[in-house]
């Protein structure tokens, strides 16, 4: 019954007449409520009932998958819902640490939505564990929220890095394989201040973000995107003109205009007891140690006779701080 209805307000003929306007619109009216009707009957029947919360009872996911907001998205989603009402329900779980709490799973431009607005959130309440969370968000998102490549890549690292299984990333993404080898490797390989500076860069796909990288391998010309990112040119552009701008000045290989060498950095100790003061001094490549005082000659050989187990403790800590390299 209900579905002959919606296919009767849905197949009545529009008319330019201010009557048959409100009647349209009450017709629409009628549609939303049939059919937030039916979501909420649906879920009912798997035990999942839409329920009104306090947004300032809700916190972020664990794990976020946006790199920035789009405001003009955001606007006509907050416009939407404070003219018509939150038509689709959020999905939370019960907050894993903190009691009376909850989490989103997905929704959190809606959460933001209902605290601007003053309004309770509808949400559904699932007790879920941590990866049906995961796949629950990542799928949600992909279908709705229409999240870039690196958004999606970025997203594919962090779960990498908390320990989660290809599978549970895959399911999350609903990609295969090679397209999450790819994902990865872009995302571990582009320095992380160039990724930042670019932004959520929507429109830009998969093919443009692998030609990035494969010139970022280079260690100069990884060096030069990070300098092209600051530059004044780089940050005049709008958001989807940064891209193109930083992979023409790389492949041509043109130096930011006007910028000053960094000045070089000094770093300065000295022991409890005064025996030994050092200086350290970066500039660029080159660092240089200067030892003082007293036992500046014997500490000096002290290390010199351990260069390379120093150099061996430094690259295992260096491996452990970057399990991806």
């Amino acid at each position: 019954m209900r579905k002959n209805l919606l296919a009767n307000i849905l197949d009545a003929p529009v008319s330019e007449t201010s009557t048959d306007f409100a009647r349209r619109g009450a017709a629409r009216s009628m549609t939303r409520s049939i059919e937030e009707m039916a979501e909420n009957t649906r879920r009912m029947s798997d035990g999942e009932a839409i329920v009104g919360l306090d947004p300032g009872l809700i916190d972020a996911s664990f794990v976020s998958d946006r790199i920035d907001e789009d405001d003009e998205d955001y606007a006509r989603l907050r416009d939407a819902i404070a003219e018509h009402g939150q038509s689709t329900p959020i999905l939370v779980r019960p907050h894993p640490e903190r009691e009376g709490r909850f989490m989103i799973v997905y929704g959190h431009r809606r959460v933001r939505v209902a605290r601007e607005l003053g309004r309770e959130i509808r949400a559904v309440v699932r007790t879920i564990e941590d990866i049906a969370h995961i796949v629950a968000q990542g799928q949600e998102n992909a279908a709705r929220a229409n999240l870039s490549f690196i958004e999606k890549a970025l997203f594919a690292r962090k779960l990498s890095g908390m320990g989660q299984s290809k599978a549970t990333i895959k399911a999350a993404l609903t990609v295969d394989d090679t397209l999450l080898s790819r994902m990865l490797s872009v995302a571990e390989t582009v320095p992380a201040p160039v990724i930042d500076a670019l932004g959520a860069a929507r429109g830009v796909g998969r093919d443009r973000w692998e030609e990035l990288k494969k010139l970022v391998m280079v260690p100069a010309k990884a060096e030069l995107a990070r300098e092209l990112v600051q530059s004044a040119d780089f940050l005049a552009k709008d958001g989807p003109e940064r891209f193109g701008h930083l992979l023409a000045a790389i492949k041509a290989g043109r130096k930011p205009p006007g910028r000053r060498p960094p000045e070089p950095q000094t770093v300065t100790w000295a022991a409890p007891d005064k025996s030994v003061a050092a200086t350290c001094r970066r500039s660029g490549k080159s660092f240089s140690l200067s030892l003082t005082s007293k036992d500046a000659g014997a500490f000096g050989e002290y290390i010199s006779s351990r260069l390379e187990e120093l150099y061996g403790a430094f690259r295992e800590a260096k491996t452990r701080d970057r399990p991806g390299e």
